[in-house]
């Protein structure tokens, strides 16, 4: 992982970044869906870490229902932006600390600190297997044993659907190594700067294999977006125009998110996972 690179891309987004998961055209109906989980899964009044945590929407979400959180990220900027939502949403109290850290290295927690771990976000910057082994062995260490992780992926199609939409990276799709090295490796490598330039697509039928080799009994694996994974401006309008509608559609997404039929053309994957033994 380019640190630097990933620092940067995050911090031009800002506050875009905090809005992103509260507006119907992005990321609304992956805050949802995961949120869903989140409800599901988590143990009552659980001490999380938030790690790859941003600007601190999970936080405030997991604090304001009694959870202890630890917040930690590897933008600096994302971070300023998220200890001030913290303290406008009047949830100091119930976050421990939020701090700079790498999901490869959480070594600034013990073993076994936490009841649950949020990684949403971290993984997909990994291209490189080998860190994808260091994140998911530190995850485990600092989870303590029956506890649930959450780990968000980017599926390897999406890269592809991505790079289609973007009419400055459509040259991509006629150059036989970006296409190998995505299709084979799942490695994503974008030479425009400023833009979201390496990343790791995952298949889904290679993530819960992947986990549960690493220590982890698979609950769930969810497509974030589900069908909405191709019509996000179609339900911002339908937000505006028709509210009741738009919210059966949320429900029929958070229902149908788990069809295996729909998880490689998701934007992004949700893994819900126990630590086991």
């Amino acid at each position: 992982m380019n640190r630097d690179a990933v620092r940067a891309y995050y911090a031009s987004f800002g506050e875009r970044e905090w809005g992103r998961l509260e507006n119907p055209d992005g990321g609304a109906v992956e805050f949802a869906v995961t949120c869903h989980a989140l409800a599901t899964h988590l143990p009552l009044n659980a001490r999380v870490l938030d790690i790859g945590g941003g600007p601190g929407r999970y936080t405030i979400w997991l604090a304001e229902r009694g959870h202890l959180v630890s917040l930690a990220d590897i933008c600096p900027e994302l971070l300023s932006i998220a200890r001030n939502k913290i303290s406008q949403a009047g949830a100091d109290a119930m976050v421990e600390e939020v701090v700079e850290a790498d999901a490869r290295d959480l070594s600034h927690w013990a073993d076994n600190s936490f009841d649950a771990v949020l990684s949403l976000g971290p993984f997909y910057h990994l291209p490189d297997p080998i860190d994808r082994m260091r994140a998911v062995s530190e995850l485990r260490r600092v989870l303590r044993d029956g506890g649930p992780a959450f780990v968000a992926l980017i599926p390897r199609y999406a890269f592809l659907r991505r790079t289609l939409a973007m009419p400055d990276e459509r040259r991509h799709l006629a150059q036989p190594d970006f296409i190998k090295r995505l299709l084979e490796d799942g490695v994503f490598i974008n030479d425009i700067p400023g833009r979201f330039t390496e990343g790791y697509g995952a298949l889904p039928d290679e993530v819960s294999p992947f986990f549960e080799q690493h220590g982890f009994t698979t609950l769930a694996l969810l497509a974030a977006e589900g069908i909405a994974a191709n019509s996000q401006a179609a339900l911002s309008e339908l937000a505006t125009s028709d509210p009741s509608t738009y919210q059966a559609a949320r429900d029929l997404i958070m229902r149908t998110s788990s069809d295996p039929s729909i998880l490689g053309m998701a934007t992004h994957l949700l893994y819900v996972g126990r630590r086991s033994g």
